[in-house]
């Protein structure tokens, strides 16, 4: 089969196109590497079947060409990352809004299968113990640019699903909870890469707020597995669908277990929202899926803990 990945420079990306040209398939990526590397394709960058093609979907002349020549597309191309919504809002609803709008209206000329990465913030501030996909959802003010983020993926769901009623598009829409992995970066805000990071060279691990906030890890190699399973059966088109682990820690023991796992020196210090993000700054206190329907979809379970994850991440920032 022929894929494109949109965002496949990107760490989730690169990975999914991993997999995929590893089962033989061909791939194309779109990326426009302004929060993605060429890194994260090093592994693959020579592999014939990959065509990587730079560009901002909102912009490139040739996407619906691409789309159209697809089996199946997979949308990961977004403005992500916390520090990157709360300092450029303007950037992320474009992005986010715009650039699903385009890939969605070039899938619908042909009929091409799509999956859309949204995500666990389109939860918002509920204080649910567990998060369902029909769940109501308790977003923050519009004057709380933290919440951005959280709007325009919600944008984005709702419009796959509105070309799916209307048009009879195949869709499925992800949310992820907190996919961490090897290759991922801190720089955005990501809050295991900045620990493993600062672990390993002895730094302060700098834990924002009063730190209880808890928080689900999902290995990339897992959320990997979830979307080409999700992908493979037609079940899942029409639906959103939870990809997470249920395993929940808050971030102070976090911060503990990545110092303990290391042997590190590092001390742990606690910084104030307003100081790391902006004065108001709003944080869900819990996040946890309910995977009810990924299990009955496709049977998936996550399979790596977070003493793997630690260890995946902190082998490849020494690489």
């Amino acid at each position: 089969m022929r894929y494109l990945v949109t965002g496949g420079a990107g760490f989730i990306g690169g990975h999914l196109t991993e997999s995929l040209l590893a089962d033989g398939h061909e791939v194309v990526v779109i990326d426009d590497l302004s929060t993605g590397s060429l890194d994260n394709l090093a592994k693959i960058a020579d592999d014939p079947r990959l065509d990587f093609v730079e560009g901002d979907i909102l912009n490139l002349p040739e996407l619906e060409y691409l789309i159209t020549r697809s089996d199946m597309v997979f949308h990961l191309a977004a403005a992500v990352g916390v520090e990157l919504v709360v300092h450029d809002p303007v950037r992320t609803i474009v992005t986010n809004v715009h650039g699903t709008e385009k890939v969605l209206k070039g899938a619908a000329r042909k009929n091409v299968k799509t999956l859309i990465a949204s995500t666990s913030e389109v939860y918002g501030k509920s204080n649910n113990d567990e998060f369902s996909e029909t769940d109501d959802l308790l977003i923050g003010p519009s004057v709380k640019s933290r919440w951005s983020y959280a709007c325009s993926k919600l944008l984005d769901e709702f419009y796959a699903m509105a070309q799916h009623k209307s048009n009879g598009l195949p869709v499925i829409v992800t949310r992820f909870f907190n996919t961490v992995g090897p290759r991922q970066t801190g720089q955005y805000g990501m809050v295991l890469p900045r620990f493993v990071a600062r672990s390993l060279a002895g730094e302060p691990l700098l834990v924002y707020g009063d730190g209880e906030q808890s928080r689900c890890f999902c290995h990339v190699f897992d959320t990997v597995r979830a979307l080409r399973g999700l992908a493979d059966t037609d079940d899942a088109v029409g639906k959103v669908v939870n990809v997470g682990t249920r395993h929940s820690t808050t971030i102070n023991a976090l911060a503990e277990l990545v110092v303990s796992r290391l042997n590190s020196s590092s001390s742990i210090e606690h910084i104030p929202y307003e100081e790391a993000y902006e004065a108001g700054f709003e944080d869900m206190r819990r996040r946890m899926p309910n995977t009810t329907t990924i299990k009955s979809l496709i049977g998936w379970e996550p399979t790596l803990t977070l003493e793997e994850i630690i260890d995946d991440v902190a082998a490849s920032l020494r690489d």
